[in-house]
């Protein structure tokens, strides 16, 4: 079996000039709860709102990484990428949200010497998990 791999050097990647950033967005029912939601709970902070358009986009623990949320009529939470992120301690950081009374699906799952991860939801059920690294530790 032949596979053609690109390397950094003819991958088309390198001429689209990407400038770091990243930008995720999120369908929900109501704007102005999933706002709160994301900075009470989260500790995110709103960029900027734009209320004739219902979006608005939040700054995220990551650097250079905006969470976008977008109000919809009819809301469609379906598959897609899980927004994932890197906490010290997922034990703590859990216990944190759960007293927030943030949904979680089933236990933290540990895969052994590499990583724990926790998988939670928002308000309209969009996915979101966290992982620790345990090669770090």
């Amino acid at each position: 079996m032949t596979t053609n791999v690109q390397t950094k050097e003819n991958a088309v990647g390198t001429d689209l000039g990407f400038d770091g950033g990243l930008t995720c967005a999120y369908g929900v029912s109501d704007l102005e709860r999933s706002i709160a939601w994301y900075c009470d709970v989260l500790g995110f902070e709103v960029t900027y709102k734009l209320d004739d358009m219902a979006w608005c986009e939040l700054k995220s623990p990551v650097d250079r990484v905006q969470v976008g949320l977008s109000q919809v009529e009819e809301l469609k939470v379906e598959g897609g990428c899980t927004m994932t992120y890197g906490v010290k301690d997922i034990d703590r950081a859990r216990a944190a949200l759960e007293k927030q009374s943030v949904r979680f699906d089933g236990d933290t799952v540990t895969i052994p010497e590499m990583v724990k991860l926790a998988t939670f939801y928002d308000p309209d059920g969009n996915k979101l998990m966290l992982y620790q690294d345990l090669q770090k530790a």
